[in-house]
């Protein structure tokens, strides 16, 4: 693993256990982040358009999707599981504030199965970190936005290499000891979020990588208490073709 990639055995091995997470995925997330969860993916969907096309990537179980007020939202995820649990999910409570049901989709960032300028804005909420590639994912955010629309991501990230080692401490001990107990096993799959918090660039990595891709108003900000970062930037309204 690297700050761009995830090598392919090792990323099999990540998408296995992130499939273990499903039945304490929100539970074990409203422990780690202090509660602060929710009011990160209210930040999110309040940069998000309501009329228009939408775009999650990594949904992973629909906890993010449930709640997002817009008229059109597409979920992709490459676990089948995490599709089968968020469908119903997600489209009861589309289906209960008046909104047409959520599509979903299998498959990966680096391989969007979607049309040139196709969404009016792409979100991906803790599972950036998880991409094989972000930066041919990215590539592909590019290439399926419409010109002028936004990607936001939110991920924990590391401002610098002394607040990536108490990230790591967090995530190892406390976030660690209680996924021990909830999980009841000792080799529980929190560990290898923790391992990829690890290799999980810093909050200027990834505001450069958007930039180098062909994003413009590439901004980021860590969001208290200090656990996670929001970038936010768009594509051009007379776009070129992505960088690499």
């Amino acid at each position: 693993m690297d700050t761009e990639t995830i090598g392919e055995k090792d990323w099999s091995e990540l998408q296995r256990n992130l499939e273990a997470t499903i039945p304490v995925y929100d539970r074990i997330n409203r422990f780690a982040t202090l509660g602060q969860v929710s009011k990160w993916r209210r930040m999110v969907r309040d940069r998000l358009p309501r009329d228009g096309r939408v775009l999650e990537v990594g949904c992973g179980p629909g906890s993010f999707a449930e709640e997002f007020e817009g008229k059109e939202l597409v979920c992709l995820d490459p676990i089948p599981e995490m599709l089968r649990v968020a469908e119903p999910r997600v489209n009861e409570s589309r289906k209960l504030n008046g909104f047409s049901e959520a599509i979903f989709v299998e498959g990966k960032a680096e391989k969007l199965p979607f049309e040139d300028n196709s969404f009016d804005a792409v979100c991906s909420l803790f599972s950036f970190r998880d991409w094989y590639d972000k930066r041919k994912g990215l590539a592909q955010v590019y290439r399926v936005l419409k010109p002028g629309s936004s990607v936001v991501i939110v991920d924990p990230a590391k401002i610098n290499k002394i607040h990536g080692f108490l990230g790591w401490l967090w995530m190892r001990t406390w976030v660690g000891s209680y996924a021990k107990i909830v999980c009841k096993q000792d080799d529980h799959p929190w560990k290898w979020l923790t391992k990829t918090y690890v290799h999980f660039g810093t909050t200027k990595d990834y505001t450069k990588m958007l930039e180098e891709v062909g994003f413009v108003n590439s901004r980021a900000k860590v969001i208290f208490p200090g656990m996670a970062t929001i970038w936010q930037a768009e594509k051009p309204e007379k776009a070129s073709k992505t960088k690499k």
